[in-house]
């Protein structure tokens, strides 16, 4: 059995690209439902639109508040048939009663070895550290930003000379080839609790 999984993006969606890829595979647990941005110019919506996906933007400045704005989002996955949601770069910080409703089905990669560098610029602030070691990490989405369960992680070394570039590069292969595990990962370990 398949579960229906959303995926949220705000920009390229380069993750969102290998989760649809991987999701062809017979074995894989997810089923691609649609793909949803907040932001109409995203370029992965036309990806999503390119493989036949459902793919559709849910702009905040159309909403007079983030209620508004997340109430819109879930009606979107609930015509979906949504069952699960898997942030690849959604750039918003969800409210925590959408983050309850979607308690146990919502995951999130990360570009840091969490609970290390929560947040934004997790590339400069590992060679701002002196980090040995960073990469990145998919986990539970809770109502702490970056604070749920981490699901698995990927380790890249720190090299002498690395700039911003060429260390997120190295980081985002490595999420290329985590999330699609790790969400299959997640859902399996959905399907045995819930029984689904």
């Amino acid at each position: 059995m398949k579960t229906p999984v959303a995926i949220l993006i705000s920009g390229r969606g380069s993750n969102m690209e290998k989760l649809v890829e991987a999701a062809r595979a017979p074995d894989h647990p997810a089923e691609i439902c649609g793909v949803l941005a907040d932001r109409a110019d995203a370029a992965g919506l036309d990806f999503a639109r390119g493989q036949g996906l459902v793919a559709v933007a849910v702009e905040r400045k159309g909403f007079a508040d983030k209620a508004a704005h997340e109430a819109a989002i879930s009606a979107v996955l609930a015509d979906w048939g949504a069952g699960f949601i898997a942030l690849a770069g959604f750039m918003r910080v969800l409210s925590p009663e959408f983050v309850q409703a979607w308690h146990g089905r919502i995951v999130n990669i990360h570009p840091s070895l969490l609970p290390r560098h929560k947040g934004l610029d997790t590339h400069a602030r590992a060679l701002a550290a002196g980090d040995t070691e960073h990469g990145c990490s998919v986990h539970w989405v809770t109502a702490e930003l970056d604070g749920g369960d981490v699901i698995a992680q990927a380790r890249v070394p720190v090299l002498s000379g690395d700039t911003v570039a060429t260390l997120s590069a190295r980081v985002l292969a490595e999420e290329h080839k985590l999330y699609p595990a790790a969400l299959a990962q997640a859902l399996r370990h959905h399907q045995t609790m819930t029984g689904d």
